[in-house]
């Protein structure tokens, strides 16, 4: 497919503007271009063919089956965008004032009100723009805490082995030493290990609940009782709400406060690089050491008041459009509806790792909750490795399952079916899942050739990650 610059024409236009009817102003000469800008010459009919041609060559939830584990790919409901869209809220200026702001701060108070009782929290901030930021307020939050109480002896900070990469991340960027918590032979924390390391060095604990490997920690209660026995505080990373939420609250687990990423659990847009949103929340003892403003209740509407912190972590009150489409979410829903989601989430999950069984070896022994993780180490010792099924597998109008995570598991495929998908999917699926397994296993030497009806082939991943083209050269 050519790029636009390569399908450039001289003097051709997208738009012609009438005359200029008002005094024109000039730039000083030491702030204009010395060099032409450069930018492709185009009609609109040009730029339009060549946007819809690269929708063509994308692949979605809306396209079809999209299984990737430890990101839930659900479907967006289209109500959710309809609302956005709604002037009242998507022509707001940033700088106006609460008196012209009324509906959109009702709104935000009531995304905390849903979301706090959802996790069971006390107080929330809906600053962070993505769920690794609402990491790193989360545990700034603790950092702070034990700053105020004068414990700076405490520095390590308990992460289990399946855990998300950018739990140790974050710790690292918080200045502390990350002690990696081991499995158990169940694929959950070995309380006794933790029990034998938490002490006055304890700042805290990142847990995701259920685990990477889509185990509940069932012992989550006695792991945080250590954890604040020993004096830290306990971080729930809430990447894997989706099958949980509205049957269990991290706040009753014991934990003391929480982000949300909400493009996994409440259904807005994922990928592409954001706008994202990955509110914080809290007990009631941290919320002084949360930024920027929270609406507040008064006689006649809503405030924006600023927390004790009187600091920012983004502009304004974050990116209220895409938490507005997950309040959207909630409210369609309801309780009942909520509960019912997460069942089936768990539901699908359990019935399409029942049906691989019949050929791939799966790491979860027991019943899993939304996602499970196949391991092909013993095929990629006979040729086909993990990778080679996932390219298979998009030849087949399906995106591939997460690819080597958790890194606990070797040749790992995390496949994650999402409670939006009825028995027929599921069905076409495992019998897709199988049929290639055969082939595969058959003629190991094929395995290399896919995908082979996909845009591009296989590239060459080394060579892109080392030697990237970034700009267009002409």
């Amino acid at each position: 497919m050519r790029l636009l610059f390569e399908k450039s024409i001289p003097g051709r236009k997208s738009a012609y503007l009438p005359p200029c009817d008002v005094p024109q102003a000039e730039l000083p000469e030491a702030l204009r271009r010395k060099i032409p800008l450069g930018l492709p010459e185009l009609s609109e009919g040009d730029v339009a063919r060549h946007y819809s041609a690269l929708e063509m060559r994308t692949f979605g939830v809306n396209d079809g089956f999209y299984p990737l584990g430890s990101c839930t790919m659900k479907y967006n409901p289209a109500i959710n965008e309809t609302v956005a869209a709604l002037p009242g809220f998507a022509d707001i200026h940033p700088l106006a004032g609460d008196r012209h702001t009324q509906g959109m701060l009702e709104a935000i108070h009531l995304a905390e009100r849903y979301f706090c009782e959802l996790s069971g929290m006390d107080a929330m901030s809906f600053q962070p723009s993505a769920g690794a930021q609402g990491e790193l307020l989360g545990m700034m939050l603790i950092k702070k805490y034990h700053e105020d109480r004068g414990d700076a002896a405490r520095r390590n900070v308990f992460i289990p082995d399946s855990a998300h990469g950018t739990n140790p991340a974050t710790v690292g960027m918080c200045g502390w030493k990350v002690v990696n918590l081991p499995s158990n032979a169940e694929g959950r924390i070995d309380v006794e290990k933790l029990r034998a390391l938490a002490g006055p060095e304890t700042a805290g604990i990142m847990l995701t609940n259920p685990n990477t490997l889509g185990i509940f920690e069932k012992d989550v209660v006695e792991v945080t009782k250590i954890v604040h026995e020993a004096g830290g505080l306990c971080y729930y990373d809430g990447a894997n709400l989706n099958p949980i939420a509205g049957v269990a609250k991290p706040g009753e687990m014991g934990f003391d406060c929480v982000h949300l990423n909400l493009h996994k659990t409440f259904s807005t847009p994922h990928g592409g690089g954001g706008p994202g949103s990955g509110p914080v929340g809290c007990k009631a003892f941290l919320a002084q050491y949360l930024p920027g403003l929270r609406p507040q209740k008064i006689a006649g509407g809503y405030e924006a008041r600023a927390t004790r912190a009187a600091r920012s972590l983004h502009l304004f009150h974050g990116n209220a459009l895409v938490y507005l489409r997950a309040l959207v979410y909630v409210a369609t829903l309801g309780a009942d509806g909520l509960l019912e989601m997460s069942s089936q989430a768990t539901l699908n999950a359990n019935y399409l790792m029942k049906r691989l069984r019949e050929r791939f070896e799966i790491v979860n022994k027991g019943r899993c909750m939304h996602e499970f993780v196949i391991t092909m180490e013993k095929e990629a010792k006979k040729g086909v490795s993990a990778k080679d099924m996932a390219k298979a597998f998009l030849d087949n109008g399906m995106m591939a399952p997460t690819m080597y995570f958790p890194l606990i598991v070797k040749e790992a495929l995390m496949v994650e079916p999402t409670e939006t998908e009825g028995k027929e999917t599921l069905d076409e699926v495992a019998d897709t899942f199988i049929r290639l397994y055969d082939a595969l296993l058959a003629d190991p030497e094929s395995a290399r050739d896919y995908p082979r009806n996909t845009v591009i082939g296989r590239p060459d991943e080394v060579e892109a990650a080392r030697n990237p083209r970034l700009r267009y050269l002409g």
